[in-house]
């Protein structure tokens, strides 16, 4: 038979909090948070939340700050985190968050795949991303995959934070090279322009193709077109 133990709950979909009977097991589910400032949103991660056994839904908020206010009183493992929420970012929240209970796990959750915007929210402590209409399976899957401390990023997301990372390592120099390249410039154009040599143009260039793992300038400009590093 089951022991059951008293445990205050807090509710913060309805902002309030009372004493519920719950079986002792569940300290071993997830614990599982979504902050989203979209109520359909809410609604619908809500119900496939409150199914699988092995998590425990704590609830939905609107905001960053609310968010941020309930790890303070609430211990929390996964939080499925909007980018683009009004006043406090998703990303400001997973800083946030990240401060007060570091061992708890962020998901990205958003409509959008601006690898910049997701870039910066893995560099603010997210390990994974989850697009809106994803189907439950998949959420229930990057839940699981990073409370065991793996990442969940699909594949092309992945690829992409890969070149974002490599980018990430040119100097600015070499970005300033690779933009003017990228519009067409000759190499002495661009030494022109920049008022340095052509070797010192052509020594960037073979820095930049090492750093970014391609052949050539051509596959160069691509990733970093891809990456949004540059823009043309």
């Amino acid at each position: 038979m089951t022991a059951n133990v008293q445990v205050p709950l807090k509710k913060p979909w309805d902002e309030q909090s009372r004493t519920e009977t719950i079986p002792s097991g569940t300290a071993n589910k997830i614990r599982v948070l979504v902050v989203d400032d979209h109520p359909i949103v809410r609604l619908g991660l809500t119900a496939v939340l409150s199914l699988p056994e092995d998590i425990e839904f704590v609830g939905a908020v609107g905001t960053g700050k609310k968010a941020v206010a309930l790890f303070e009183t609430t211990s929390i493992d996964v939080v499925l985190m909007d980018l683009r929420m009004p006043g406090f970012s998703g990303i400001e929240t997973i800083e946030s968050i990240r401060d007060i209970a570091p061992l708890c796990k962020s998901i990205v959750l958003s409509s959008f795949e601006y690898d910049e915007e997701i870039y910066m929210a893995v560099k603010s402590g997210a390990q994974g991303y989850i697009h809106k209409e994803a189907p439950a399976s998949d959420i229930l899957k990057a839940i699981r995959s990073v409370h065991m401390g793996k990442q969940a990023f699909p594949r092309r997301i992945a690829e992409r934070l890969g070149r974002q990372r490599m980018t990430a390592g040119l100097s600015t120099r070499e970005r300033q090279v690779l933009e003017l390249v990228a519009k067409g410039l000759t190499n002495k154009e661009v030494a022109n322009t920049l008022e340095i040599s052509q070797f010192t143009v052509r020594n960037h260039l073979n820095h930049i193709t090492d750093k970014l793992d391609v052949k050539d300038r051509t596959e160069a400009i691509f990733v970093a077109i891809q990456t949004g590093i540059i823009t043309v």
